[in-house]
């Protein structure tokens, strides 16, 4: 096979299946979020206003009294007999579950997380939690993905990639931003850029993206027009994100301190989250603008429609509720608060803050501490793009989003997100790029000059010149006049020689049960990483190479050693450092 018969993408018949399915899930995870935010609406209605209706009602305008503390703690003990007796996977923010399913999980979710995280996560928001609905949305949308995926018998690979179609279109349903969601896939979920995982993920939020304008209001999710930025905003920019860091990183270190300390608690965790209640009811008191997911506190955050003094409130009431209810292990979603007290941290910075319109800054601060917190700066740009539609505020999101991540990459091991795998004893590797094993097929790597043994010699004989004192290698090719025959070890021949003392090579290499019925080989134009799956699945250490499967004619073979050695193509191209051009300050290794 020459470099032209081949093809840029890995493709196969199936893609097509799964797009279709992933279409079906599309639509879904769109009727499922749908229904989750209904939820919220009933249980906010029926704990803080006594009444039973899905009404678009904030917990703010409630008239309990110093009653509403009670509300969130109930919210709490609830959610705590759900997780104990029901299942504890409901517990968390949703984003990193879905993660350890995909690395560590195969894949599988099950039909008790479809039900009980959007009911669960219903309740604690309905009753006053500080959570977002997108992390719920993303748990039950990827469970909806998987069991559909179960259900068809579906390889991991294939179940991977519905469920993130079915997270992502979730989150796309819930906040109307399909590119934004793709993105999410991209930089969090699939951990690969292949059309295999690609394609249903994007059919899955054009889907979503579609089918949410018949169930829910169209348009952005918080409508703005900023001005267009001046040169002067790019400076603007590089400190909006570094304060934005270190708010990321701040948030996330607090974070897990509290849910070390509630691990130090000499109570079972079912109670946790009820204390966590006892918080965010007590915050909510004070600031009852703090409770609850707050679309409409950031629609006035981004229109610069509150005071001062009540942002710094708002902002450090939510913080402290948040992190103190999500390290009690409930359940709800960051990215929500998380725009929140960006956008906060936005208006604040923005009364200093030279060289654009002030209604820029809660904007691209509440993106850049999101993108910053979760480590996904492109998400977070076209995420805030997506709730907005705001064209001029494209570059300095971006510009804001790329600091703020800088600082977390640079002072954090793990975001907010892996740092829970982490302590579940997983350990995730965000980079990745394309696998030279990948790049590369058998023709270019393999050995040309093959030592091969004749079929019609005496076994005998073959074990005292291949397999002596001498021994080369551990197996090799049986050929007839070119043609393979079979491949023959020591273990084999001394097995078929105590059998019978006549016999030849060729012979010992007919099928003869338990030994192997036919030749294992590969063709010239398989990858290299089917080649090493191969060995590694048939516990071998080379194949041979045939010209193509009808002939069978040897032409090589690949071993183990030979696969090793495109390892040096990641070092030279990441290690070793080149002269170029003669520049003499240019220095080599």
């Amino acid at each position: 096979m020459t470099s032209t018969d081949r093809g840029d993408f890995a493709l196969t018949a199936r893609l097509f299946r799964t797009t279709a399915m992933a279409a079906v899930i599309g639509g879904l995870s769109t009727v499922a979020a749908r229904v989750l935010l209904d939820l919220i609406r009933f249980f906010t209605n029926l704990f803080f206003f006594q009444d039973v209706s899905i009404a678009n009602r904030s917990p703010a305008d409630h008239a309990m009294g110093p009653w509403v503390i009670a509300v969130p703690v109930i919210g709490g003990l609830i959610v705590g007999l759900m997780a104990r007796f029901g299942s504890e996977k409901i517990r968390g923010h949703g984003i990193p579950e879905a993660i350890e399913a995909i690395l560590f999980g195969k894949s599988r979710m099950s039909a008790k997380v479809a039900v009980l995280k959007p009911l669960s996560s219903g309740i604690v928001i309905g009753s006053g939690g500080p959570f977002g609905a997108e992390g719920p949305i993303i748990m039950t949308g990827g469970a909806i993905g998987s069991l559909l995926a179960q259900h068809f018998h579906l390889s991991a690979a294939e179940r991977k990639a519905l469920l993130v179609a079915g997270a992502t279109a979730g989150m796309t349903a819930v906040f109307g931003t399909p590119v934004a969601a793709v993105l999410l896939a991209v930089e969090l979920l699939l951990f690969e850029l292949r059309p295999r995982s690609l394609l249903p993920v994007a059919v899955a939020c054009a889907v979503a993206g579609f089918a949410r304008t018949l169930l829910m209001e169209p348009g952005p999710l918080f409508p703005l027009q900023t001005a267009a930025p001046s040169p002067l905003t790019f400076l603007s920019c590089v400190v909006a994100g570094l304060l934005c860091g270190g708010l990321s990183a701040s948030l996330s270190i607090s974070l897990y301190k509290v849910e070390d300390l509630f691990a130090k608690l000499p109570l079972h965790w079912m109670w946790w989250p009820a204390i966590g209640g006892l918080a965010v009811g007590i915050g909510g008191y004070l600031q009852p603008r703090a409770l609850g997911v707050g679309y409409d506190v950031i629609g006035d955050l981004l229109h610069n429609h509150l005071a001062l003094g009540v942002v710094l409130a708002i902002l450090g009431v939510k913080a402290v509720i948040w992190v103190i209810a999500l390290g009690s292990g409930t359940s709800g979603g960051v990215l929500a608060p998380l725009l929140m007290m960006g956008a906060g941290l936005g208006v604040v910075a923005g009364q200093v803050l030279p060289g654009s319109d002030p209604s820029l800054w809660p904007l691209v601060c509440m993106a850049a501490t999101l993108g910053g917190t979760m480590r996904a700066p492109l998400t977070a740009t076209l995420f805030a793009f997506g709730l907005t539609h705001d064209s001029n505020a494209l570059l300095p999101l971006l510009a804001t989003s790329a600091v703020a991540y800088g600082v977390t990459v640079l002072t954090m091991r793990r975001s907010i997100l892996t740092e829970k795998i982490a302590r579940r004893g997983y350990h995730i590797y965000r980079e990745y790029g394309v696998d030279p094993l990948e790049r590369h097929v058998v023709d270019e790597v393999m050995t040309r000059g093959v030592q091969t043994i004749d079929a019609a010699t005496p076994l005998h004989e073959v074990m005292q010149r291949q397999f002596g004192p001498g021994q080369a290698h551990r197996a090799f090719p049986v050929t007839c006049d070119g043609v393979l025959v079979g491949v023959l070890d020591r273990a084999h021949a001394a097995e078929h020689l105590s059998r019978d003392a006549g016999i030849t090579a060729g012979r010992a290499c007919l099928p003869s049960p338990p030994l192997p019925a036919a030749p294992s080989f590969v063709l010239p134009g398989e990858s290299c990483r089917a080649v090493a799956t191969r060995l590694a699945r048939e516990r071998l250490e080379r194949l041979p190479v045939v010209k193509d499967t009808q002939s069978l004619k040897l032409v090589g073979i690949v071993a183990r050693s030979d696969l090793i050695k495109l390892s040096l193509v990641h070092f030279d191209e990441e290690e070793k450092r080149e002269r170029l051009l003669g520049m003499p300050w240019q220095t080599g290794p």
